[in-house]
């Protein structure tokens, strides 16, 4: 079975455009239009253009696409925010909030038309928020899983905590873990996708596959085809294995 993934996009939806073009391309070559393209969270904050991204994906699941999108911390951030600005999310510190330069809420609202974010009292900031901010929008995000296993791999936004059964994952895991995650060596049962912790480029560590390659802080947003064992990276010429 083939399956396409995607890794943390963070409202640039010209990346995003751009990659499922990529994906396009590998579909024509190998014939197969029907493999599910798994998008592996964080589809807001810090760029743009997140309302594009969101109603990108959204109307094209509505339209019958064959796509799969998890739900990342930051999807989890906007929509507690729009529902109770007081709420903080049990997996942010709490000295800070969503709308902190480092976390990029405030450009999530640029994109809806709330303007200076950060700069203003959150009461104000919110109640634009609540009228320029589609409901659809945060229903849409609010309804997204925060797993899929096909084929003998994982997809979670952030990584699993070791030891415990996939179906007994707690949702705060798996879309905010790092430790002992990323450090864990040993076999999950199966191969682990995830995103959440930024490196340099798409790196497959035997247990895991590390798909977020910084688009949030202006790297480049990468893509990946998966059949059985055998792992691609989808670049500007086609396929590169990786190893």
């Amino acid at each position: 079975m083939r399956t396409y993934a995607i890794g943390d996009i963070h409202g640039h939806l010209s990346l995003l455009q751009e990659i499922h073009d990529r994906i396009a391309m590998d579909r024509r070559a190998t014939g197969d239009h029907e493999a599910p393209v798994v998008h592996i969270g964080d589809l807001v904050d810090r760029g743009p253009d997140s309302r594009g991204v969101v109603e990108y994906l959204r109307q094209g699941i509505e339209h019958g696409e064959n796509w799969v999108v998890l739900k990342g911390n930051h999807d989890r951030m906007f929509t507690g925010f729009m529902r109770d600005p007081a709420r903080c999310d049990p997996g942010l510190r709490r000295d800070l909030s969503w709308l902190h330069p480092r976390l990029g809420g405030g450009p999530t609202l640029e994109s809806y038309g709330v303007h200076h974010a950060a700069d203003r009292p959150v009461g104000v900031v919110h109640r634009e928020a609540a009228e320029l901010v589609p409901e659809e929008h945060l229903a849409f995000i609010e309804a997204l899983p925060i797993r899929y296993q096909r084929d003998g791999t994982i997809f979670v936004h952030a990584g699993i905590r070791p030891g415990i059964p996939f179906a007994e994952q707690a949702e705060d895991d798996l879309l905010w873990i790092r430790e002992p995650f990323l450090s864990d060596p040993r076999d999950h049962g199966a191969l682990v996708v995830h995103g959440h912790t930024a490196i340099d480029a798409v790196t497959h560590y035997g247990n895991r596959l590390n798909l977020d390659s910084g688009a949030a802080y202006g790297g480049p947003l990468s893509a990946v085809v998966i059949e059985g064992q055998s792992v691609w990276q989808l670049g500007q010429d086609g396929r590169a294995p990786i190893a």
